[in-house]
């Protein structure tokens, strides 16, 4: 009898291994997809666009007006489009903005356009 229980526990253990296997899996799919070093280098392009919104703005973060730079969008538009439109966004900064759209555009040339629920 002492060997059944240690048996349905073992039993157990590789049933539970198994249903982690495919989230794994799953997980290495993802890094396939999405490249670390894609992802880092659209991290480190937001970092910098927030520290740098800081600087034309000249507030804190809670003073900053309602602003949302979108990659994404970016990356569907022409280089004049994106020049445009970012022009657009930054029409209420009173400081000189041509560094900061010139600095962007630059560091988002060769970044692919991020696809499904990622982009949240």
């Amino acid at each position: 009898m002492a060997s059944d229980p240690s048996t349905q526990s073992r039993v157990m253990f590789q049933a539970t291994d198994k249903t982690e296997e495919p989230a794994h899996r799953k997980l290495g799919k993802l890094t396939v997809k999405y490249n670390r070093k894609d992802l880092q280098r659209r991290l480190d392009i937001e970092e910098w666009i927030d520290g740098q919104l800081h600087l034309l703005f000249d507030c804190e973060e809670e003073e900053i007006p309602e602003l949302e730079i979108d990659i994404d969008e970016l990356l569907e538009l022409t280089d004049e489009g994106q020049r445009t439109r970012l022009q657009e966004l930054l029409q209420e900064c009173g400081k000189p903005k041509e560094d900061f759209i010139n600095g962007l555009l630059y560091r988002i040339k060769g970044l692919r356009k991020m696809s499904g629920p990622l982009k949240k």
